[in-house]
């Protein structure tokens, strides 16, 4: 008897693996066919990264990892996140009591890992507050929020530290990386405050945001803040090297979009934790 139901038991398991790797290749099929759709993007490989049963019957979350060849970046690697039950697929599941996605469950989390010292741009960091920010120096939504910022943790610095993470959107914005690799050589020849400077100058006099000429754009940053900052000195290796490192960090953490900020390791998408602070 105890063998019958051993039998049995082991069955049933082979099966639901059996259906859980159908849905996993479904799954799989569909994002390649997103990205078909994107002709600027080729696809070379999908896989399953991370996956987890929600607490919505029937509904798993997965995490993808993708490469891919993208033009004027070369091969990239990134993530992506789906849900399905084997049915339909969701880039997004939103419960209805409350309206939180369903993301959460599967989104990296900021750590302690990501609070240092190298990045600090504002604050103690020894405050009980941690914000760690993600920005693209031609948001112009970061341009709008970032002054703000570095005004209130500096009005607050024993209470709140403030880390900064370049990650600039070259689809959106090409001209933003070499603007961030200025900034990074700026900052280790000790012009302060450059975070500030940067968010608060109007780039668009000097080039557009599309802009791939990375002379133009560093003339630009030389005229703005009276510098002489050279081609060699932007490509030097521990420059791009730190870009890498930050917009690895965002890839890692699932970013795709500027400004991300996580207050106390949480992401703060309203701004109201962050707003909270200090009062």
């Amino acid at each position: 008897m105890n063998l019958l139901k051993y039998t049995v038991s082991t069955l049933l398991l082979g099966a639901t693996l059996l259906a859980s790797a159908d849905v996993d290749k479904k799954v799989i099929e569909f994002e390649k066919q997103r990205f078909l759709a994107n002709q600027g993007l080729i696809l070379k490989e999908v896989t399953v990264k991370v996956k987890e049963e929600l607490p919505l019957k029937g509904w798993y979350g997965y995490v993808l990892s993708i490469t891919a060849n993208v033009p004027g970046r070369g091969v990239v690697n990134g993530s992506d996140m789906l849900f399905s039950n084997g049915e339909a697929v969701a880039t997004d599941l939103l419960n209805m009591e409350n309206t939180a996605s369903y993301k959460d469950f599967l989104t990296p989390k900021v750590t302690a890992t990501h609070y240092k010292k190298s990045h600090l741009i504002a604050g103690n960091e020894n405050a009980k507050n941690k914000v760690v920010v993600f920005y693209d120096p031609l948001c112009p939504a970061c341009q709008q929020t970032i002054p703000g910022m570095i005004k209130k943790v500096n009005s607050n610095s024993q209470d709140i530290a403030l880390y900064y993470y370049h990650f600039p959107l070259l689809s959106l914005h090409p001209a933003a990386l070499a603007l961030s690799k200025a900034m990074v050589v700026a900052k280790q020849n000790g012009l302060k405050d450059i975070e500030m400077k940067i968010y608060t100058t109007n780039f668009s006099q000097y080039f557009n945001s599309r802009e791939t000429n990375s002379q133009k754009i560093l003339d630009g940053f030389n005229k703005a803040f009276k510098t002489s900052i050279t081609l060699e000195q932007i490509d030097n290796v521990m420059v791009n090297k730190e870009l890498e490192v930050d917009m690895k960090a965002g890839e890692e953490l699932m970013i795709n979009g500027t400004p991300t900020i996580y207050v106390n390791g949480t992401n703060d998408k309203t701004r109201r934790l962050f707003g909270a602070l200090g009062q």
